[in-house]
């Protein structure tokens, strides 16, 4: 098998690979972070296994870095919306204490990292439940898998999630 040159890769599927990015993100900005962290994984992974087709690899590669960038803009987003009026206020009227937004930054840094940290199909039932609003049985029907399934994927999110962040959840 030949060695895959990602400057060809990108020469060839840059172009593209930045309009689907952009078309998943919705701004260049997030598409323009995505389209380099890609690289970077696809580089990673190069070092670790072959590759038969590695546009379509990319492109896989692609989809999950969107994928995940999405859901942690919807995690931060539900976590900001969780914030009390009279907290909000403070970051508003910049009365905050600067010790409390970096201790709010922590734990949205930790908690973020605890959603980053979980298998995948575990992450998703998560997300979908905590973050899109769904039933269980709404998430196992989209899933195809159980309500019981849905409900230990649940269990295992929130008590990595408690791990993670403490009681504070």
């Amino acid at each position: 098998m030949q060695p895959i040159s990602i400057d060809a890769l990108h020469r060839s599927e840059g172009v593209k690979l930045r309009r689907i990015l952009c078309r998943l993100l919705g701004n260049s900005v997030d598409a323009a972070d995505a389209h380099q962290e890609t690289y970077l994984r696809m580089l990673a992974a190069l070092t670790r296994t072959d590759v038969e087709q590695p546009s379509a690899f990319l492109f896989q590669i692609a989809g999950n870095v969107a994928r995940r960038m999405r859901n942690r803009q919807r995690l931060e987003g539900t976590m900001f919306q969780a914030l009390s009026d009279s907290e909000m206020a403070d970051i508003v009227d910049g009365f905050a204490l600067p010790e409390r937004q970096a201790m709010a930054r922590q734990e949205l840094k930790r908690l973020a990292a605890a959603v980053d940290a979980l298998p995948p199909r575990c992450r998703e039932v998560f997300l979908l439940a905590r973050l899109d609003g769904m039933s269980n049985g709404e998430v196992a029907a989209r899933l195809r898998i159980s309500r019981n399934m849905v409900e230990k994927h649940l269990i295992r999110a929130l008590l990595q999630c408690r791990r993670h962040c403490g009681d504070r959840l």
